[in-house]
């Protein structure tokens, strides 16, 4: 049961955070955000705080924020469509689009001039004469009975200046490279991070370092009359020695130790059964955080280089199912395990969605650098068309390397 809570937790936790720097900078630059979603498909349950609306989906693959302007208007009111109008201070606050019997409270008016886009107002002929209303900037549209707040151009993702949509598009992906350091600070920070100091860290029940006497926390001196300054001294003397004596100088509590004993012998290694010292040191958490998110980036960039080049196979990537059961394997080896492995999927999400694929967050990217140099925003529907077809791609690819995975963990 844990496994499969841990899988929950951790592809919502994924998610969440990536659509969370979406939704944060998006507000930040003063974008409409109408939805922040986890999961696809059917809404599951949803409830609304100020002008976003959040909710949890059936499916769960993925999240998103719907920015206002990123897809066209579901409603749109034209002229000569009759509408109910509701004001409030001299403004209309209300737009009913349909089923207008159920809204006695509204004025009904046949629209001949409307923008709500620019301007901001709503024509209509009363009493054979013109009249113009002002439309409040957070007016409600209600249309079949559900309420959409309208969208005035300098709410809307176009409206905004290139590097303001930038950030909102980059900050998804920055949110898993800043949540993997999180994870792997806190694991330091619980379970402890190696320290290369010639201190003797947990000893192994059993093992020759225990039957001799050695002790956690005992002060490496000299090893075999050569002197040693760092756990790597240790390690390099021991490993050259299997199965031969070894005498550790040390200091415990103050005094002065001697102590002598024969090492064991792993694949030609020599093995005394001590462990590397930890420390959970705040500053050194930070390091390690920080550092452990370099190297998984480091790695999952030069794991990619390889794909490109060839030198690993479509056949050996990893999709969903791939991934959920690599999930259930670390949640089955503890918690330290799975905040690792969770560090590593946030690092991976954070890059694959970089990538200047279309339908990506890279592919948004190529096309805000594209509106730069050009000084003009690619045609909207030749850029939807490409995300479009990008994405039919990406699944498409999903789909096969899922096969690939039944075919590795069900039937191998």
């Amino acid at each position: 049961m844990f496994e499969v809570i841990s899988i929950i937790l951790v592809f919502g936790a994924l998610v969440f955070f990536h659509e969370l720097g979406h939704l944060v900078f998006a507000k930040r630059a003063g974008i409409l955000c109408r939805e922040f979603a986890l999961g696809m498909g059917p809404k599951l349950s949803s409830f609304k705080r100020g002008e976003t609306t959040y909710t949890l989906r059936l499916l769960p693959i993925g999240g998103f924020v719907r920015m206002a302007g990123e897809d066209p208007e579901v409603v749109k009111v034209n002229p000569g469509q009759e509408v109910g109008i509701q004001l409030e201070g001299g403004q209309i606050t209300k737009i009913y689009t349909d089923r207008l019997k159920n809204y006695p409270q509204a004025e009904i008016i046949s629209v001949e001039n409307i923008d709500l886009d620019q301007k901001m107002f709503i024509e209509a002929y009363v009493d054979g004469e013109l009249k113009r209303w002002k439309v409040h900037p957070q007016a409600i549209m209600v249309h079949q009975g559900q309420e959409v707040q309208i969208a005035p151009w300098n709410r809307q993702f176009g409206s905004k200046t290139i590097g303001q949509r930038a950030a909102a598009i980059f900050a998804g992906p920055a949110a898993n490279f800043i949540l993997a350091f999180i994870l792997l600070t806190a694991m330091a920070l619980s379970y402890g991070t190696p320290v290369n100091q010639p201190i003797l860290g947990q000893i192994s029940p059993g093992g020759p370092a225990e039957k001799a006497g050695l002790q956690q926390g005992d002060k490496i001196i000299r090893v075999n009359n050569k002197t040693v300054n760092t756990w790597e001294d240790i390690v390099a003397i021991v490993s050259k020695s299997p199965g031969e004596k070894v005498t550790f100088s040390l200091e415990r509590n103050g005094k002065p130790m001697e102590i002598s004993f024969v090492t064991e012998t792993v694949d030609n290694v020599g093995k005394v059964g001590v462990y590397q010292p930890l420390s959970k040191d705040f500053m050194l958490s930070l390091k390690y955080g920080a550092d452990t998110t370099w190297q998984f980036s480091t790695l999952i960039f030069k794991g990619l280089g390889m794909l490109v080049t060839g030198k690993v196979s479509m056949e050996e990537l990893s999709g969903p199912v791939g991934i959920f059961n690599y999930t259930y394997e670390a949640a089955e080896k503890g918690v330290a395990m799975l905040l690792k492995w969770s560090a590593i999927l946030s690092v991976n999400l954070g890059i694959m969605n970089l990538l200047p694929l279309p339908a990506l967050d890279g592919g948004r990217l190529v096309f805000l650098f594209l509106e730069a140099l050009r000084g003009r925003p690619v045609d909207p529907q030749k850029e939807g068309m490409v995300h479009f077809l990008g994405f039919a791609f990406l699944m498409l690819l999903i789909l096969v390397i899922t096969w690939n995975d039944i075919q590795r963990f069900f039937f191998s």
